[in-house]
C-alpha cells in the first residue's frame, strides 16, 4: 500500500471527475428524464422542467444527452439499454431522473408515468429498478453517475396492496445502497426520508445542483457537497441530499480542470487541513473499533480502525494487500487530523471533518467522504 492508498479506508466517495473536455475524459453520455405528467396519482409540476434544464446543463458540459419528459415504461426501459450501449467505453456515464421512487420489498424502484402499482408485485412489470440503472452506467472507463430527485412523498405507497402480510410495506423515499465499481449514486434526500418539490421552477435539490455542477475547478465530491449545503439552507435542514458509492482516488472534474498548479492543492471550498494533531483531543463517539468493506479485487476486505482515548490509532485488515500502520490522530469539534508514524514509508499526514450518527461515522478527508461503521466485536 502506497502514502495514500490508506485513504481509501474511508470508502472514499471521492474523486469523479477528470476535464471539462469531453476529449479529457473520453466520450460522454447522459440520459435525462423528467417524470410529472402521471396518469394513476396526481401530478407533479418540477420534474419536467427539473430534467429539461439539467439536460441543457449536461450538454453544455460535453454530454450527448437523450432527453425524456414523462417517460413510459417501454420508453424508459429502451432508453435504458440505448445508454447501456453507449456506456460501454465511454469516460462517462450519467442518468438523471426526477420523479416518483420509492423502496419496495427492499428494492429501490424509479416510477414511469404510465405504472398504476396496485400490488406490491406489480413494480417488477411497471417500474424500472434502480439496479438496473446502476448496471448500465457501470460499463464506463472513469465514472458513472446516477443523480435521482425521487424522494418525493409517493402516493402509489398508500393505496398499494401487498401480495403477502409479511411483506415488507413501501417505505417512505428510496432506500440505502451500496454500489460497487465505478458508480456514485446521488438521493436528493438521504435514504428513508423525503424531498420537496418546491414552489419554483425547480425543485430545492436540482436548483442546487444547477447552481454548482458547471463550477469550473471543483472536483465532484466538493460540488456534491456545495450542493447539499445548499439543499439544506433552502429547507432550513429538512432536506439532506446524500451521496452513495466507493470510487478511486483519480480526480474528474465535471466542468473544467483547475488553474495550472493547483490541481493537487486543497480545493477552494474544503476544509483546511491540518498537517499534524496538535492536542491528544479524541472525541469519546470515535473512541473505539470502526470497520469498513473496501474492494480488493474480485473480494471484499475488511479494513478495521481502532481509535484510542489517548490520541493513538492502529489500523489492519482482512483480506487484500492493505499493510497494517499507526500513529496518532485527533476527533474534536467536528475536524479530525492523523499522521502515521509507523507502518507506511514517509511521513503520512491527513485530515478533515467529521459526523457521528449512531453506529455510522461520516469522515472526510482530502479525497472525499466515507462511512465507517462501529464494529461489533
Amino acid at each position: 500500500m502506497n502514502r495514500r492508498e490508506f485513504v481509501s479506508g474511508l470508502a472514499v466517495i471521492a474523486t469523479l471527475a477528470g476535464s471539462a473536455s469531453a476529449a479529457a475524459d473520453g466520450k460522454r453520455v447522459a440520459l435525462v428524464i423528467g417524470n410529472g405528467a402521471y396518469r394513476s396519482v396526481p401530478a407533479l409540476p418540477n420534474p419536467p422542467n427539473d430534467a429539461a434544464d439539467v439536460a441543457a446543463a449536461l450538454k453544455r458540459l460535453g454530454f450527448a444527452v437523450t432527453f425524456i419528459a414523462n417517460g413510459t415504461f417501454d420508453e424508459m426501459r429502451r432508453s435504458l439499454i440505448a445508454l447501456g450501449r453507449d456506456a460501454a467505453g465511454a469516460g462517462m456515464a450519467a442518468v438523471y431522473f426526477a420523479g416518483h421512487g420509492m423502496e419496495i420489498n427492499g428494492e429501490n424502484w424509479l416510477i414511469p408515468v404510465d405504472a398504476e402499482l396496485k400490488r406490491d408485485t406489480d413494480a417488477a412489470n411497471e417500474a424500472v429498478s434502480l439496479q438496473s440503472v446502476m448496471l448500465q452506467v457501470s460499463s464506463t472507463t472513469s465514472l458513472g453517475l446516477v443523480i435521482l430527485d425521487a424522494c418525493r412523498n409517493n402516493p402509489f405507497a398508500a393505496k398499494m396492496n401487498r401480495a403477502l402480510a409479511t411483506r415488507a410495506a413501501p417505505t417512505s423515499g428510496l432506500g440505502r445502497i451500496e454500489p460497487v465499481g465505478n458508480v456514485l449514486v446521488a438521493y436528493a434526500a438521504r435514504d428513508g426520508t423525503t424531498a420537496l418539490d418546491g414552489d419554483g421552477r425547480n425543485s430545492p435539490f436540482t436548483a442546487a445542483l444547477l447552481r454548482n455542477i458547471a463550477t469550473p475547478g471543483v472536483e465532484v465530491t466538493f460540488m456534491f457537497r456545495n450542493v447539499r449545503d445548499d439543499v439544506m439552507e433552502a429547507t432550513r435542514n429538512e432536506q439532506q441530499p446524500f451521496v452513495y458509492g466507493s470510487l478511486s482516488r483519480k480526480a474528474i472534474y465535471l466542468a473544467g480542470l483547475p488553474p495550472a498548479g493547483e490541481a493537487n492543492a486543497a480545493q477552494a471550498n474544503a476544509m483546511p487541513v491540518p498537517v499534524a494533531p496538535v492536542v491528544a483531543a479524541i472525541d469519546p463517539a470515535l473512541v473505539g473499533t470502526w470497520e469498513i468493506m473496501v474492494p480488493s479485487g474480485h473480494r471484499q476486505s475488511r479494513w478495521i480502525w481502532q481509535i484510542m482515548g489517548d490520541g493513538t490509532y492502529r489500523f489492519h485488515a482482512e483480506g487484500g494487500s492493505a499493510r497494517p500502520h499507526e500513529g496518532t490522530v485527533t476527533f474534536a469539534n467536528g475536524h479530525w487530523a492523523l499522521h502515521a508514524l509507523k507502518g507506511l514509508p514517509g511521513d503520512y499526514r491527513d485530515g478533515g471533518s467529521y459526523e457521528v450518527h449512531d453506529t455510522i461515522a461520516v469522515i472526510t478527508g482530502k479525497l472525499g467522504t466515507g462511512y465507517w461503521r462501529r464494529s461489533v466485536e
